[in-house]
């Protein structure tokens, strides 16, 4: 179990220089998720709170907490880099029914924020957290 979990978590791209790099990545990319589409969970506009898609007809209740968890929980994991190739799995999902799905007939404008998020997640998936993690650090206590 504790092997499965070394290979899912540990990430080291092999010098200080792109372990920086992903960090500095993660962070940013974390923040602006948090602040663009977190923030919208907490406000209230005209009296409601902002609308969230529902195309795949979950309920109403489940299609919530995954968007406000993906938008608000998530990124402040990833910038810990805590269960990062795990937590982000459903920010994925998200933001890639969100190019797929909700807005497959919009234009490219509309389509490119989702697009970009899902690429940038992707990427992360691939490459894990880095060495500039806690998933680095609490495996190396293993």
């Amino acid at each position: 179990m504790i092997d499965l979990l070394k290979q899912i978590l540990y990430s080291d791209l092999g010098n200080s220089f792109y372990n920086a790099a992903l960090l500095i990545f993660r962070v940013l990319l974390a923040i602006e998720l948090f602040r663009v589409h977190g923030m919208k969970k907490f406000r209230v506009e005209n009296g409601q709170r902002e609308h969230v898609p529902n195309p795949l007809h979950l309920p109403e209740k489940l299609n919530g907490l995954v968007a406000t968890f993906s938008d608000t929980v998530v990124p402040f994991l990833i910038m810990l880099g805590i269960g990062t190739r795990l937590v982000i799995l459903p920010t994925i999902g998200v933001t890639a029914i969100g190019y797929f799905v909700v807005h497959r007939k919009d234009s490219l404008e509309v389509r490119d924020v989702p697009y970009m998020y899902t690429l940038s997640l992707l990427f992360i998936l691939a490459l894990g957290a880095g060495k500039y993690s806690l998933d680095y650090y609490l495996l190396n206590l293993i």
